[in-house]
């Protein structure tokens, strides 16, 4: 069975100072007993996606939280070192305590010029090393109303997944379903076609790269995310978590995401 990864995304905020006091009242919920021993005994995992200004801040804090939390970085460079001024190398981010890296992002794909080709260029340096990408996917509302959905967030995952073998997908891949339009305005996808655009991405994967590899492909739903939906999304069969953003800033509003979380584990 897949684990549910649960992430947060935290973008550009969060000073070092503030990721310090984020973990000091994230981490004394996470000692109560019930919910420390509630997330021991289940199938969530959490992962948190700090700047890079603050991952070691981060990463010390971690230390003490119970198994399956972690931490991501929010972009990196596909060359491994090299005159590229304000880049980060995979090697950097894997030895500042990093799991999990996002690629491909709306925000860097329409704010930064990013393309299919270099996101896939960052997928696969990514699984050169101990890296696990999570590889976003979305349309633009432009697009949706268009009826492009499903042919914009096919190319986006077929082009990102390019030249990467089957056997990683299940256990060093994640893709997460972004709709651009639904990404800090408050709206969000229904359960519904949510699920429908999950399901899509997983079934494309299956009948590109085989069976075996999409069953095991953990696909996470993101925008707007809350507590208030969140539930309702992570019961449904293809989807297999959350990349939250603004709720991921206060510790409150995430960790009541993980309580609604473990309910629909449950």
């Amino acid at each position: 069975m897949r684990k549910m990864l649960i992430a947060g995304n935290w973008k550009m905020h969060m000073t070092a100072g503030e990721t310090e006091q984020f973990f000091r009242e994230f981490m004394a919920s996470l000692r109560q007993p019930p919910f420390r021993e509630a997330l021991g005994r289940s199938r969530l995992e959490v992962a948190l996606f700090p700047p890079f200004t603050s991952l070691y801040v981060a990463a010390f804090a971690l230390e003490e939280a119970p198994r399956g939390f972690s931490l991501g970085a929010q972009t990196v460079h596909w060359e491994t070192h090299g005159a590229f001024t304000g880049e980060i190398s995979p090697a950097m981010v894997e030895e500042s305590g990093c799991r999990y890296c996002l690629v491909g992002h709306s925000e860097r794909r329409h704010l930064f010029g990013e393309t299919d080709e270099m996101t896939n260029l960052k997928v696969r340096a990514l699984l050169a090393t101990s890296l696990r990408p999570v590889l976003c996917v979305g349309e633009t509302l432009a697009e949706r109303e268009r009826g492009e959905t499903f042919t914009v967030v096919r190319r986006q995952l077929l082009k990102g997944l390019e030249s990467v073998p089957a056997h990683r997908l299940g256990q060093d891949v994640v893709v997460a379903y972004e709709p651009v339009w639904a990404i800090g305005t408050g709206k969000t996808a229904s359960d519904d076609d949510a699920q429908e655009v999950c399901h899509f991405l997983r079934s494309v994967v299956g009948d590109q790269l085989g069976a075996e590899g999409a069953e095991s492909l953990r696909v996470l739903y993101g925008g707007s995310v809350k507590a208030e939906n969140s539930a309702g999304l992570m019961a449904r069969p293809d989807i297999d978590g959350a990349l939250v953003g603004g709720a991921s800033l206060k510790s409150d509003s995430f960790l009541a995401i993980l309580r609604e979380s473990l309910s629909a584990l449950a």
